[in-house]
């Protein structure tokens, strides 16, 4: 499939978790991960509500222990937003969160020890028609791999990726995606491409540990990019040592700036300068404040002079110049009405919610006629 921007999207067979379809033809979904205290049952659903409002497509939960397991049937009682549940070693306890209405396990066949318990693990994920997530990272290699290779090294990421899939494909089944995670972006990219040629499952894309909220973006923005520009890639997560909505920020940030996904406001900014009319800075990062709750998709273009602002403009649907004695504001590319300095903001986000509600009624219309 190619996208808008020409990007040639890997074909994956597709899989569901819960009502969300991964892979295929399916729109590149984002997810996160909760950072609370599992069986804290209300700081955790608190957290999945956040997630949810910040517009994330699957939510991950580590579900470490039986209690964790317990408290896991609560949570998912209480949300519909489609859950991971993330489990390492013990296979009693992905029976159990299988049992309470899991929509994907998160756990590798090869540490949960023998045959016998992985089949029980298959057999009830197949029966319930859930799907698993299979991962491999560098940091948690096995002693075996790291003897032969040394180190870890995309070839290690690999073949470990390839013994957890033969597991699966001797079960007969092929219901799950597959990541392959490291710290260091090139060797991630070199996993990543390695294995794509070799498999037609979905990729579950990430950096691993990629550091604090700004230097964790940067790095992630150019590992998933890189890959997702190549057509690699069908869920992402950003992983940062940060508020877990801000994951899902900069996901849809990153899938937006390259035309994979479009929702909620896509705006356009000028660094400012000295030939700057207003605030710049101050007046984006408010209206990004106070716009966060819109998920319809939207251009909005704010530019503090005349020399590139029209231009700007003309390409957003909503869109701002400034200019002296009074901005410009523009709607659909054309010129509208002035505006002062002194009700700016206000302004601005008047325009754009107006702009949305006219685009939500138009799209109601559209589905009323069909």
């Amino acid at each position: 499939m190619k996208t808008t921007n020409g990007i040639q999207r890997r074909q994956t067979r597709r899989i569901m978790v819960g009502d969300v379809p991964v892979g295929g033809d399916a729109p590149i979904t984002v997810q996160s991960m909760t950072n609370t205290e599992t069986c804290d049952v209300e700081a955790t659903l608190a957290q999945i509500r956040r997630l949810e409002a910040a517009g994330a497509d699957i939510v991950r939960v580590s579900v470490p222990t039986m209690d964790a397991a317990e408290a896991f049937r609560e949570i998912r009682r209480s949300t519909r937003l489609p859950l991971v549940a993330d489990i390492h070693f013990d296979y009693r306890i992905a029976l159990q969160v299988l049992e309470h209405g899991v929509d994907c396990l998160r756990i590798n066949p090869g540490n949960i020890g023998r045959e016998e318990r992985v089949r029980a693990v298959v057999s009830s994920a197949r029966e319930k028609g859930i799907p698993l997530r299979i991962g491999v990272n560098a940091g948690s290699l096995s002693k075996a791999l790291l003897r032969k290779y040394r180190e870890p090294s995309a070839e290690a990421m690999i073949e470990s990726a390839l013994a957890q899939i033969e597991i699966l494909d001797k079960l007969d089944f092929q219901d799950f995606k597959i990541s392959l995670k490291a710290s260091e972006v090139f060797m991630t990219l070199a996993a990543y491409r390695g294995l794509a040629d070799q498999i037609d499952n979905p990729f579950h894309l990430g950096i691993t540990e990629a550091g604090g909220q700004r230097g964790g973006t940067v790095k992630s923005a150019i590992g998933m990019g890189a890959l997702l520009m190549e057509g690699i890639g069908d869920t992402i997560r950003v992983s940062l040592a940060a508020d877990p909505v801000e994951e899902i920020k900069v996901g849809f940030d990153i899938l937006k700036s390259l035309g994979l996904r479009h929702k909620g406001v896509n705006l356009v900014a000028c660094p400012s300068c000295s030939r700057q009319n207003f605030d710049v800075i101050g007046i984006v990062n408010e209206l990004e404040t106070r716009l966060e709750d819109i998920t319809t998709p939207i251009d909005v273009a704010v530019i503090g002079c005349i020399v590139n602002g029209p231009g700007e403009a003309r390409e957003a649907e909503v869109g701002l110049t400034g200019a002296s004695p009074a901005n410009m504001a523009y709607l659909d590319g054309s010129p509208d009405h002035k505006v002062s300095n002194e009700n700016l903001l206000d302004e601005l986000e008047s325009m754009v919610r107006r702009r949305v509600a006219e685009k939500q009624a138009a799209a109601k219309d559209l589905i009323a006629s069909a």
